[in-house]
């Protein structure tokens, strides 16, 4: 695949090594019966990985699927967000922290909105943003690496409001800075802003972003919320940086609460997977997989394993009771992808050596975007290993979550400029 051609609808690209927003063609396009096409927030519309009507292409054209269209991005992992042919991309161009709104299927610029960031990582050579942007009701949620969080109009990118919420609940940076894409409940914002005083999670109102309640001293990861409805009661679960918490969204009052994770240089970073009436947790470091049964206000833990799944920041995808995940690290050793039943933590295989991703599931196949630049389709069976296609995208990193929407796969790169 040539990166360097300019395809038609393409904004001015260099042909150096810059990094760039990937538009590919590698669908058929959405199912007519089924309802979907959006990627409105991290993993999907149902912040689960799985894409909605989407019909994949059961193999590809020599050179990998077609290039759509391209463009240069800043600093930054932040996948980005697709309401109604709307595309959301968040990144960091200098001092600033940038939201640019653009045609989905064209990259026609619409709007670019900027504000202003001093954040600066201890640890990684990337300050841009780690969260995907949130595009909920006409309105996009963007949190930035040092707190700052503002709600824009989705269709002009006007600014609603604005705040900084790691200085106003005193968060600490972490090691990355903020990192856990919020979610919508009702008419509030809920996040892990891992703030001191009773602030570990807190609820904004999505009208002016002014505080509704802020509860536990559960300190920040970056790993991002799920919510369910259980035997009538409703729950957001959260994987801080030590436990796995649920929340009532009304007013922060903890259904349960269990630890998850280790102290030290570790991360909590895979979301938490709720599956019916249970939930499925992993992460690194020694942590490995939980998998428990939720009740209207508790959770008994069924199994726990570090032999099963241990994912440093890939969350796994569910079809007919089986997860696909990528079990280790990306620093240490090389990760394998794997399939497994959550309900017995039977392993079904083990693709050895396949190294860190992300992964998107679109009907029975397994969209899988190596790190190291390639992308994967791969058939998603508990039966066998079995690739479809694979094409080279980039010669960098591609670290940044990637979407699915109207048959076209947003990727982006992850390399510093």
């Amino acid at each position: 695949m040539n990166l360097s051609k300019k395809p038609p609808g393409c904004r001015s690209f260099p042909a150096s090594r810059a990094r760039c927003l990937l538009v590919l063609a590698c669908c058929f396009g959405r199912m007519p019966t089924a309802p979907g096409g959006d990627w409105p927030q991290i993993l999907g519309p149902a912040r689960n990985g799985q894409a909605q009507g989407e019909q994949l292409a059961a193999k590809w054209p020599e050179g990998g699927p077609a290039t759509v269209w391209q463009t240069r991005v800043g600093s930054g992992f932040a996948g980005v967000a697709v309401r109604q042919g709307r595309l959301v991309l968040f990144h960091r161009v200098g001092n600033e922290l940038v939201a640019e709104g653009l045609e989905a299927a064209t990259g026609k610029p619409r709007w670019r909105t900027a504000f202003a960031t001093t954040y600066r990582s201890t640890i990684s050579s990337d300050d841009g943003p780690r969260c995907v942007p949130l595009i909920h009701d006409g309105r996009v949620y963007l949190v930035g690496p040092g707190g700052e969080l503002a709600c824009v109009d989705l269709e002009t990118g006007k600014q609603v409001w604005f705040r900084n919420v790691s200085q106003d609940f005193k968060a600490p940076d972490g090691y990355f800075g903020a990192g856990s894409s919020p979610i919508v409940e009702g008419d509030k914002l809920l996040l892990n802003v891992g703030g001191r005083d009773g602030a570990g999670l807190v609820a904004l109102s999505l009208a002016d972003g002014q505080t509704m309640w802020k509860a536990t001293d559960e300190a920040a990861s970056y790993s991002s919320p799920a919510a369910a409805t259980i035997e009538g009661v409703r729950h957001v679960v959260f994987v801080t940086r030590l436990n796995v918490v649920s929340v009532d969204p009304q007013n922060g009052a903890v259904h349960f609460r269990f630890p998850f994770g280790a102290r030290g240089p570790t991360v909590n970073a895979a979301n938490p997977l709720v599956l019916d009436d249970h939930l499925f947790v992993s992460a690194s470091y020694g942590v490995g997989a939980q998998w428990a049964r939720i009740g209207p206000r508790g959770a008994t833990k069924l199994w726990e394993s570090d032999e099963v799944m241990s994912s440093q920041y890939t969350t796994c995808v569910h079809r007919d009771g089986v997860l696909y995940g990528i079990d280790g690290r990306q620093d240490v050793g090389v990760a394998r992808l794997r399939a497994f039943d959550p309900r017995t933590g039977k392993v079904h295989w083990t693709q050895e050596g396949f190294g860190t991703g992300n992964l998107i599931l679109a009907g029975d196949k397994l969209l899988i975007m190596r790190t190291e630049g390639d992308l994967l389709l791969v058939e998603a069976s508990p039966k066998e290993y079995r690739m479809l296609a694979r094409a080279k995208l980039f010669e960098t990193t591609a670290q940044a979550l990637a979407a699915l929407s109207e048959g076209l796969l947003f990727v982006r790169d992850t390399q510093a400029l």
